[in-house]
């Protein structure tokens, strides 16, 4: 049976219709792990998987939130918000209400519920999708704009100040700044992105190993610790070095000798990785598909090996898609410690892969995972009105296509 649409669900629950619904994609990162807290660069890509907000204004100052996944509903004031209390999944938005008015935005009083097709928990930026799709929705009860970049820098907010997760800006920066049919390449010093074409050729997998991945309780946070660590023992032979993305692998080469081992391989993971990234974006443009594929196998061997977030479930899983037919590599995706793994496959085979990783894996693990056949999307937007008129993202929420910045100095040679 077909489940109603969202807007007939919300008028159920809240005895009104919506006036907008906003969907807000989550994302898969490509290449570049590990690597946004560390200045360097990423290759993320805006999913077709994502998170429905629908919404409607209230004359009052309450805030009341209904998520049918969760089966769990939130009552608070926006003029008396406690971002820090309440249910793990309403800090989300209470976090971001709280922010907009810190930063003098007006936030009205709401009906919201929240649902989707996007994995909660599986790596694939289930908060920063809700965080930035719950400001899209904010900023279009009151008739406010909000641009790509103030969504993606106080996303990181929520996560740093309220939820206290240490993170960069990468998975917000990659949903603001989606572009349908496009990888971005994100500078995280910089924070200058370009879109960057993927191959009407392939498919992105998305497959999730059904092991739950708590960040805030992981050793995410530990391993940003290690690499402040290294960067410091390195700064003491080279004060130059502002992160470890200014690191290059000839440096580490010489200067190994200074870290310790679990440092040494923490630092090893982030400098190739980067250098990953950039060769990367180099097949991309030349539509060498199979060195793209090898160089996120390539990642995941880094990734289990010298940073240590991998788990067995995830390594089976990358196993069993890199021996399926037209799967060109893979690797697994977001912080590590379960989730999801991604991988790169033919689109001519791409509805087999799907089937044959996701049996196989569960005859290997018995964990019932799941595949996704996903394409790139555009970032966050109201994709409904109740009185039918047409949404322009680019000029009343925000600008979801992006003109190709200039690169800096460090990927112009790309």
């Amino acid at each position: 049976m077909t489940a109603q649409p969202l807007p007939a669900r919300f008028e159920q629950s809240f005895g009104a219709t919506p006036q907008i619904v906003v969907r807000s994609p989550g994302r898969v990162n490509l290449i570049g792990e590990h690597t946004d807290y560390n200045d360097g660069w990423a290759l993320p890509v805006a999913l077709d998987l994502g998170t429905d907000i629908a919404a409607r204004r209230r004359d009052d100052q309450v805030l009341r939130i209904v998520a049918p996944r969760l089966d769990a509903v939130d009552e608070s004031r926006v003029d008396e918000l406690r971002p820090r209390q309440g249910p793990e999944w309403s800090r989300y938005i209470r976090g971001v209400a709280a922010l907009l008015r810190d930063t003098g935005r007006e936030v009205a009083g709401a009906d919201l519920m929240i649902d989707g097709d996007l994995p909660i928990g599986a790596g694939l930026s289930s908060s920063a999708s809700l965080e930035l799709g719950t400001m899209v929705a904010f900023a279009a009860l009151t008739d406010h704009t909000i641009d790509a970049a103030a969504l993606a820098r106080l996303g990181q907010r929520v996560e740093n100040e309220i939820i206290g997760v240490q993170s960069g800006i990468m998975d917000q920066l990659a949903i603001a700044y989606g572009v349908a049919g496009h990888a971005l390449l994100i500078d995280c010093r910089s924070l200058d992105t370009e879109p960057i074409p993927i191959p009407d050729s392939v498919r992105i997998l998305v497959l999730d190993s059904a092991v739950p991945r708590t960040l805030a309780g992981s050793a995410y946070n530990d391993r940003r610790a290690e690499c402040e660590s290294a960067l410091h023992m390195l700064q003491t032979h080279d004060p130059g070095l502002r992160a470890l993305r200014d690191v290059t692998v000839d440096t580490l080469a010489e200067q190994q000798r200074h870290l310790p081992d679990r440092l040494l391989r923490r630092a090893r993971h982030v400098v190739s990785e980067n250098r990953r990234v950039l060769d990367a974006v180099s097949a991309l443009r030349h539509t060498d598909l199979r060195r793209f594929g090898h160089l996120l196998t390539e990642s995941h061997t880094s990734l289990r090996d010298d940073y240590e977030v991998s788990i067995p479930e995830l390594d089976a899983l990358v196993d069993i898609a890199l021996h399926t037919p037209g799967v060109l590599g893979a690797r697994l995706t977001g912080a590590g410690f379960g989730g999801c793994a991604v991988a790169v496959v033919t689109a001519d085979a791409a509805e087999g892969a799907h089937t044959e990783i996701t049996e196989r894996y569960s005859g290997a693990t018995g964990r019932a995972g799941r595949a996704f056949i996903s394409s790139a999307s555009d970032g966050p937007s109201v994709r409904w009105r109740s009185d039918g008129a047409p949404h322009q993202p680019t000029t009343r929420t925000l600008a979801n296509r992006v003109p190709r910045s200039r690169p800096s100095r460090e990927n112009r040679s790309i």
